[in-house]
């Protein structure tokens, strides 16, 4: 049986204001790592690389953001999660105006992979807001963040795809600069201070990170709800990209504007998804992403034969546009309904493997595109739904009691 939030109870709870401006926060640093998305082509074009080279750009940031969460996220368990959110948009922006500055390919990529390093504040935020919000709205607040990061992604690629068609990718990036300074001014007022010198654990910085392979041995979920979402990040980062490639290829001859107008689709998932975390809290966390992970597999299929028609691509893009943050939210509720103390460090591991994810999907998405075009893509990303739906039937099957539980 697992320990109630309220055994923290020295932090105050949130209120709803706090809670939607947590959210705004969440969107304006999350959204860094997906202006790339839709102007990837234009960049390309700009420094004069390969479709399949320009892939290291998004590749380098999802590892950096991979190693960033494994060496800093932990100390979330141990300092204020305010004041490490706070530090750690500070680097963001140090990355964004590095790229944005950048007059070459390796200075650019460096620029990106700094940015995903610092990348932590997005993942320390549910942490934060975990330990200041009942049991029973745990699934909600953590959908509300969750929408948070959706409407970043989605302002970042629809607004990267308009801006740079008629202003060019270097202001997408100004603009991305602007707005992180203006977050990382405004999180102290945000964010409240802990009246406490620490959030949890006493270890030291070598004992956090050693004491991530004992949380592995004793909290064997994790690794299959890590395991999910680095598959549907994957699936994920893999289909903007080719999807890009895609649309405004020679076949289909768009422009990066209407990559990003179909990226608008996720706009919808903003109101779905804390809905979704209502359901999860009612049902079960594991129940509600299994029916989830059905669903999507179901809507990423039609990828395929809807292929050649933008209209129709817009189908299995909605789909996935509903369900997909969905499958995000039950996964991390299975872990943060557990101690105050661990849901920092549980993070860190399911965020770990959630970019590591990324990553192979950063690489997959340029790459298969290259060599077996749309059809490569499609297949590529149905057999992972089919994977990913495996693994949320095993993990129903083996945890899915202990929702009674708790």
């Amino acid at each position: 049986m697992t320990a109630p939030l309220s055994t923290n109870m020295a932090l105050a709870r949130l209120t709803t204001a706090q809670e939607y401006w947590l959210a705004v926060a969440a969107a304006v640093v999350t959204a860094n790592a997906y202006y790339i998305h839709p102007i990837i082509g234009e960049v390309a074009d700009y420094f004069g690389v390969s479709h399949a080279r320009i892939g290291l750009v998004p590749a380098l940031n999802q590892l950096a953001l991979a190693i960033g969460i494994l060496l800093l996220l932990p100390l979330g368990d141990r300092y204020s999660n305010r004041s490490l959110t706070i530090l750690f948009t500070i680097g963001q922006c140090g990355g964004l105006l590095t790229m944005t500055l950048a007059q070459s390919f390796v200075l650019f990529t460096a620029g990106s992979t700094l940015l995903g390093f610092f990348t932590i504040a997005p993942y320390l935020l549910p942490a934060y807001a975990s330990k200041r919000v009942a049991p029973e709205r745990l699934g909600h607040v953590t959908a509300i963040l969750t929408a948070g990061v959706i409407f970043g992604i989605l302002v970042a690629r629809v607004g990267a795809g308009v801006v740079a068609e008629y202003l060019g990718w270097r202001t997408v990036y100004w603009i991305a600069s602007g707005l992180m300074i203006a977050i990382t001014l405004a999180l102290p007022r945000i964010m409240e201070r802990n009246p406490n010198r620490t959030e949890g654990s006493d270890l030291g910085y070598g004992a956090l990170i050693k004491s991530l392979g004992s949380l592995l041995r004793s909290h064997r979920e994790i690794i299959i709800s890590g395991a999910i979402q680095g598959i549907g990040f994957n699936q994920f980062i893999a289909l903007w990209l080719g999807l890009a490639l895609h649309l405004t290829g020679p076949e289909m001859g768009y422009g990066t504007d209407v990559v990003g107008y179909l990226a608008g689709f996720a706009a919808i998932s903003i109101f779905t998804t804390p809905y979704w975390g209502r359901l999860a809290d009612r049902i079960g966390a594991r129940k509600a992403r299994m029916i989830f992970a059905l669903v999507q597999t179901f809507g990423i299929s039609l990828l395929l034969p809807f292929g050649d028609n933008l209209w129709l691509l817009m189908i299995p893009i909605l789909i996935g546009n509903i369900v997909g943050p969905a499958i995000d939210v039950t996964s991390r509720m299975t872990f943060l309904s557990l101690e105050p103390e661990l849901r920092t460090r549980l993070t860190t591991i399911y965020i770990v493997l959630m970019f590591v994810g990324g990553a192979i999907g950063s690489v997959a998405g340029t790459a298969v595109f290259d060599a077996f075009g749309w059809t490569g893509i499609a297949l590529y990303i149905l057999g992972s739904c089919v994977i990913l739906f495996a693994l949320t039937i095993l993990g129903y099957r083996r945890y899915g009691g202990e929702e009674a539980l708790q």
